[in-house]
């Protein structure tokens, strides 16, 4: 063993010897290992080019190219917020269900609610929510029957008070015995469940005071 640690620090000492202290100074030029970790020959962009005809490295995209960052579309039509169309890489409550620069949750759903998005999210809800969440959100879904408990009600006071971008944090990342859903609903179906969701909270408990007085009479008959 002592020969051991006796050719491992000999060979220390070689190295530094020869290679020196990351950060020295030599009046040589470096030895490179991989030089082409370093400067590999590639072609940068706005750089000239003689490879090329035109003498630009930037090329234009090929044909029918799909681009990689396309804007969110809900039900075939491109997402706008204020008139503008939302992309995935952008820093916004949509993205992050955060008021931007904070921690702090935006308490109210970002994506106008319309009928289109309520269908598209009860269409959602019941592929990725009912199995636990039941048909109603109380909670007591098929997986209920099978051993399963402590699932999420709707219903609860805590949760129809919580922030919506607290809710499409759970929905992102997960929570307790919840797995993580970003990687299985696209951004806008998280937004369009939580929608879904407030429409089952008031099917539930919504109280006479929130029926438009024109049309209260319909229900006392």
């Amino acid at each position: 063993m002592r020969y051991f640690l006796l050719a491992y620090v000999l060979v220390i000492i070689g190295v530094v010897g020869v290679l020196g202290f990351r950060g020295d100074h030599f009046r040589r030029p470096q030895l490179e290992i991989f030089p082409d970790m370093v400067r590999q020959n590639k072609v940068r962009p706005q750089t000239p080019s003689a490879f090329f005809p035109d003498t630009w490295s930037s090329r234009p995209y090929p044909e029918n190219t799909v681009p990689h960052t396309a804007a969110y579309k809900v039900n075939g039509e491109t997402l706008e917020v204020n008139g503008k169309p939302v992309y995935a890489y952008e820093d916004t409550p949509i993205n992050t269900g955060r008021v931007p620069g904070t921690t702090n949750f935006i308490a109210l759903n970002p994506l106008p609610i319309t009928r289109a998005l309520l269908d598209r999210g009860e269409q959602r809800y019941h592929i990725n929510c009912l199995p636990c969440h039941g048909p109603v959100g109380d909670g007591k879904g098929i997986t209920s029957k099978f051993g399963m408990s402590g699932m999420a009600n709707f219903h609860d006071q805590r949760l129809v008070n919580m922030a919506d971008g607290e809710i499409f944090n759970t929905i992102t990342y997960g929570k307790n015995l919840m797995f993580s859903y970003g990687a299985n609903v696209a951004v806008e179906d998280r937004w369009a469940i939580i929608a879904y969701i407030r429409v089952l909270q008031r099917s539930q408990l919504a109280s006479m005071d929130d029926v438009p007085a024109d049309k209260r009479a319909q229900f006392s008959k």
